[in-house]
Parts: C-alpha cells; structure tokens; sequence
C-alpha cells in the first residue's frame, strides 16, 4: 500500500530532524522577519544544522511557506465542510464557523497569524491569498442568507458584516496569547457574544 504524500514529506530527512520542528521554527522566523527577510541561512543557523539537511526535508524555502500556510487554510476549511452537519439556520451555522474559526486561530496560532501577513508576492502566496477568498465566499454567502432568512438586523449590509466578523477573529493574531489569555473556548464565546448580540434581530416584547 502506498503511503500519503503528508507521511512521505514527514518522514524524509535526517535522523534527528523532523519537518514538524522545521517549519515551526521556519514559522516563528517568517513571523518575526518576514517571508521575504528570512533566508535558509538564517533557519540553518537557528536550527544548527546545514543547509543540504534541511534540503532533505523541503525542496526550497516556498515549500515551507507553502506547507505553513495551508495548515491555517485546511483547518479552516475543515470546519466549513462540517456546516452542512450543523443543525439550524444559516445564523446558526454562521455562529458555529466564528466560534471554529476561533479554534483553529488559537490552536494554530503562529501558522494563522502568518497567513494572515502574506500579501500575495510569489506564486504560493496568490495561491493561499485565493483559497482565503474562497472562505470568505463561504462566510459572505451565510451572512446573505441569514439576512435573508430575517435573522439579521435589515439596517446591516451583510457584505459589510461578514468582513467585520472575521476582521474581529482575524484581529486576535495581533494581541491574543495563549498563555496569559482565556482558552479557546471562553474567547469563541466572547467573540460570538459580541458579533452576534448585536447582527440578531431583537425579539420584540
């Protein structure tokens, strides 16, 4: 039986080195360099080892941009492929995707907050820049839906509330850290109290 493409990549390389560790300290100097100004100089030096032994593990500097990236992207999108397990209504399903959302922020931290600084300057950046539009599309289309459903206030324009939604949860890679913060879930809670209580229609008397 053939092994998946993800295990071959893991398991390639030196002994002693995984790629896991690689493209977490690749990350950390993406994010604290930028892209741009982080050479596979400067990550053979942090991670002492040689160039070639990480060219045993990755075939150039845009695969770990690539592989960083998509990590942010595919739990994102994991979690808007459950929608269609959601019960409820399109408000509902909205809220399930902020609070998710929110999850894969926190759990993949340093991955998201890479993502969300890449501005579209190589070829794996427009790739990762068309894949979040396609996730906002997603988010676009609950916003429209719910509104046309009746469960958003008619005095919000929804294309205008669903970049709010996610400029909110998008905002929480600037400040939020995991060790002097709330849990995920507390912050999901936090963020949905504030989005939605004020996009629902209030209930008259």
């Amino acid at each position: 039986m053939t092994e998946p493409p993800s295990t071959r990549a893991t398991r390639r390389g030196r002994p002693g080195y995984d790629l896991e560790s690689l493209l977490t300290v690749a990350v950390k100097l993406f994010n604290e360099r930028g892209y741009d100004g982080t050479s596979m100089e400067d990550l053979s030096r942090k991670l002492q080892i040689t160039k070639s032994a990480i060219y045993h593990h990755v075939r150039s500097k845009d695969e770990l941009l690539r592989l960083a990236v998509n990590r942010g992207l595919d739990g994102l999108f994991a979690e808007a492929d459950k929608l269609e397990t959601i019960d409820g209504r399109a408000i509902d399903k909205l809220e399930y995707l902020v609070r998710a959302s929110v999850g894969v922020l926190v759990d993949q931290l340093p991955f998201v907050t890479l993502l969300l600084r890449i501005r579209g300057n190589t070829k794996v950046e427009k790739a990762a820049l068309a894949r979040r539009r396609e996730f906002d599309q997603i988010v676009a289309d609950l916003v429209s839906k719910a509104a046309a459903d009746g469960d958003l206030r008619p005095d919000v324009d929804p294309a205008t509330a669903a970049r709010l939604l996610f400029g909110m949860v998008n905002s929480l890679v600037e400040w939020y850290r995991p060790r002097q913060g709330a849990d995920a879930e507390t912050l999901a809670d936090t963020v949905a109290a504030v989005a939605f209580d004020g996009l629902r229609v209030r209930q008259q008397d």
